[in-house]
């Protein structure tokens, strides 16, 4: 850890995954350099060897930060006055999703990289964001929807949380895997992040009979 005040170095962590957002959101993970990252700062390449180690660590670190606020979207919705039946729980869930592109990003297509080339502490501090995001799922639903057992609500996260893992490359296909269905005479759905998240929330709430 470089010398220096703790706000210098949150300040410098925050500036090198802020680039590195950037730069993910017109070029892909693998295309993705420390040097281009470096390149995007504000300090010397060689200096983000102070704050991570690796690429993977840089990502990781973003994919901490999405689900941060993430967690704080879902501490909004658990404040709602009043009930929130099954439809309009959903709709505000599914809503909470589509901001957050980059995170289901992420953990549809470089999840295991990021995480098998991460340190273990950097990784522990990722997994602890994860659970929080959980929990405050299981906050949610119990706070809407008392009737639900424990069982159900572990039901509910057993299927919702691997889910997410799919929800991006149905929402966000490349032109390339668009010109492939078509010429396969594929029939496919076009239907947004929040539209995919909505319909299933409301499935796994509302099974049918």
């Amino acid at each position: 850890m470089p010398k220096g005040s703790e706000e210098l170095t949150n300040a410098r962590r925050e500036e090198i995954v802020n680039a590195c957002a950037a730069l993910y959101e017109t070029m892909g993970f693998k295309d993705i350099s420390i040097r281009d990252i470096g390149a995007k700062t504000s300090f010397t390449r060689t200096s983000i060897y102070n704050y991570f180690q690796t690429k993977e660590e840089i990502f990781l670190a973003l994919l901490q930060r999405e689900h941060e606020l993430w967690i704080a979207d879902l501490e909004e919705l658990a404040r709602r006055d009043g009930p929130l039946p099954a439809e309009g729980f959903a709709d505000a869930l599914a809503h909470t999703l589509e901001k957050r592109e980059c995170m289901l990003k992420l953990e549809s297509m470089n999840l295991y990289d990021m995480e098998g080339n991460s340190r273990m502490e950097a990784l522990v501090s990722f997994k602890k964001a994860y659970a929080n995001a959980v929990g405050e799922v299981i906050h949610c639903l119990e706070r809407f929807f008392p009737a639900m057992t424990a069982q159900d609500i572990q039901g509910f996260i057993y299927a919702f949380f691997p889910f997410l893992f799919g929800v991006y490359p149905y929402a966000v296909p490349t032109e390339k895997q668009r010109a492939a269905m078509e010429l396969a005479h594929m029939d496919y759905g076009r239907y947004s992040i929040y539209e995919i998240v909505k319909a299933f929330v409301l499935k796994i709430l509302r099974p049918s009979p």
